[in-house]
């Protein structure tokens, strides 16, 4: 993985701005610390830094394809194209001649092959800007799924863009401000596609094509969820669904460097585990690496609540013993996770406050610094649950009743809302459940509907697209942005396009043919898993309950209210906070508890870090 970025100016010549380029590209070294390249060519300049994964010698940018006339297109990449063997093999037969073993030139052969409709022939997680030279326009292009970010700025000369937003701020010429609008995506766990918390940013949409010419900017889905009748029995979905799930992790475990697995114990990373140690073993190459996290004992008592039912450390080596993975268990120190350098690192990674999650960002850096001492590439078990329905609140029929998005109903929100502590008139003027209300309505308007459709096929269609298109988006930006804040590339197998779709249009009564939640996966994967695993009901990722981080947390909100020069404090409620400050520390601290805090906390750190132009 790498990370990109890029400056279109048609009325300028950027060699004389080399410095500025220079910046932006420099802003991405955490995601590319291998290797930099920055190409200029009069009004366009293309940054790259470089995580070394595949052909680590040949496969530098940005890279040029030449003609007879010099470079006919220059490509700034990042990501993984898992059938560039077979594009590749397309390619040579028409004639195109390879310098590399990198799936970065047949990216940008396959551009100058088939033109704008390349994009449809990828299958994988990808980001990247394709300068065509004789063309003199700019290609910018995202993945289906969106695993990979890609944010752009449009001016009035052209067009700013880099893998994060820290890449464009670091144009002079780039604004700081944040709206209501920016704000409220910050406070409420609703992602609306393509939007950005900077006012004038915006993020390319899973599975777009741009196109910035001269003539300005033009948008080209090309591809997006659909709905179509599911020609399958159940035998054949399940038979077909394994059969998809062995074709796509054969795939992601190419790699030139050491490959690991994060493994939770829980249905979906176990599958993955499982198959991956299963191929790399028929290939004759080492049993796969698995990394799990758990909390050291600091005396206080687990607490179970509706998200955290237990100890995944049972079923993590229930599956160990079964596969014999090579496996490790990093065990984290909940008290280090509230550090002031730590909490930095985090806000500089997102460009924004870390929000719903609480420890969640601490404890996933975590994992992700001591995965990276030994790998540079892992797989992941994430977005399984948003396309075969693993959540709870998909078999909850009040929550379907409640007309939002499932994460935030009665029951789950409390879970998420981080808005405790903030000032009740600017909470009232930015009217968040009124901002969800219409998120929600624009998320099922975008729904694909089949004709004929059941009512509650219908519903829970509606249900899978809202998790695909919010949720799932939500969760990928988490992980990408941490695991690429240590220079760990995470793969997400479940993320294949052609596994979306097809789950996608799996019938409610299919999916849940047992009584259960992804049930088709279970029954995908009977023979490669313990018992003890089919059977386990989902626990999220591990959060602590240990009363050392909410007083450490508590300390420096302290510090904060007491400092009249906090960015924050004017948007706080004090007499909240000192109530909250006041309250005592309880035996087990449960994440809903210091979830205010830690945005207050987030916020403050975020607003002066980077001199945040708040107009709200």
């Amino acid at each position: 993985m790498c990370g990109i970025a890029g400056w279109v100016a048609y009325d300028q010549n950027l060699a004389e701005q080399r410095h500025i380029l220079q910046s932006m590209t420099d802003t991405m070294a955490l995601r590319g610390p291998d290797a930099e390249g920055v190409w200029i060519d009069g009004p366009v300049g293309l940054g790259h830094r470089r995580l070394a994964i595949i052909d680590l010698e040949g496969g530098r940018q940005p890279m040029a394809a030449q003609n007879n006339a010099g470079a006919a297109a220059v490509i700034s990449y990042t990501g993984e194209v898992y059938n560039f063997v077979e594009l590749r093999d397309e390619l040579r037969s028409r004639g195109h001649v390879f310098e590399t073993r990198s799936d970065t030139e047949v990216v940008l052969r396959a551009y100058l092959e088939w033109g704008e409709q390349f994009a449809e022939r990828l299958n994988g997680m990808y980001a990247f800007a394709i300068w065509d030279v004789a063309a003199q326009k700019l290609l910018l292009v995202r993945d289906r799924m969106g695993v990979k970010p890609l944010f752009y700025s449009q001016t009035s000369e052209g067009v700013l863009f880099g893998s994060e937003p820290k890449a464009i701020l670091a144009h002079p010429d780039a604004g700081r401000k944040v709206t209501a609008d920016g704000l409220r995506e910050i406070l409420d766990m609703v992602k609306t596609p393509g939007r950005a918390i900077f006012a004038g940013m915006n993020e390319v949409l899973p599975g777009e094509l741009i196109i910035v010419s001269r003539a300005g900017l033009k948008k080209r889905r090309y591809w997006r969820l659909e709905a179509r009748p599911h020609e399958h029995n159940l035998e054949r979905t399940i038979r077909y669904t394994r059969d998809l799930l062995e074709d796509i992790v054969e795939k992601q475990i190419v790699a030139d460097v050491p490959l690991c697995s994060l493994l939770s114990g829980g249905l979906d990373s176990s599958i993955i585990t499982a198959l991956a140690s299963k191929h790399l073993l028929e290939q004759g190459k080492e049993n796969i690496r698995s990394f799990s996290l758990d909390f050291e004992d600091h005396g206080s008592e687990f607490v179970e609540n509706a998200f955290n039912l237990g100890s995944d450390t049972p079923f993590v080596r229930a599956l160990v013993d079964r596969i014999r993975s090579r496996h490790d268990e990093i065990m984290l120190d909940s008290r280090t996770m509230a550090d002031p350098v730590l909490r930095t690192a985090i806000v500089r990674s997102l460009d924004q406050p870390p929000s719903f999650w609480g420890d969640m960002w601490p404890s996933l850096y975590r994992l992700f610094e001591a995965v990276r001492r030994q790998s540079t590439v892992a797989l992941s078990g994430e977005a399984a649950d948003e396309i075969f329905g693993g959540y709870r609140w998909f078999h909850d029929p009040d929550s379907l009743k409640e007309n939002t998005f499932g994460w935030l109903t009665s029951v789950t929100g409390k879970f998420f809302d981080g808005s405790a502590l903030l000032d009740r008139g600017l909470v009232e003027r930015l009217d968040l459940p009124g901002f969800r209300r219409d998120s929600y309505a624009q998320a099922l308007a975008e729904t694909p509907v089949l004709p004929g459709e059941s009512p509650v096929n219908r519903r829970m269609r509606q249900e899978v697209y809202v998790h695909a298109t919010r949720c799932m988006q939500i969760m990928l930006d988490r992980k990408d942005r941490m695991s690429m804040a240590v220079g760990l590339e995470v793969r997400v197998p479940f993320c294949d396009h052609r596994l979306v779709d097809y789950a996608f249009n799996i019938p409610w009564e299919m999916k849940t043919f047992d009584g259960r939640e992804k049930s088709i996966l279970r029954a995908a994967a009977s023979d490669i898993l313990p018992n003890v695993i089919l059977d386990r009901v989902k626990n999220p990722y591990p959060a602590t309950q240990d009363p050392a981080y909410e007083q450490a947390l508590r300390a420096t909100l302290a510090d904060i209210v007491s400092d009249g020069s906090a960015p924050v404090r004017p948007l706080l409620d004090l007499r909240r906070v000192h109530e909250v400050l006041r309250r005592p520390v309880g035996v087990s601290s449960p994440r809903q508890d210091r979830i205010a805090i830690e945005l207050a906390i987030g916020l403050n750190l975020w607003m002066s870090d980077y001199r945040v132009d708040l107009d709200i």
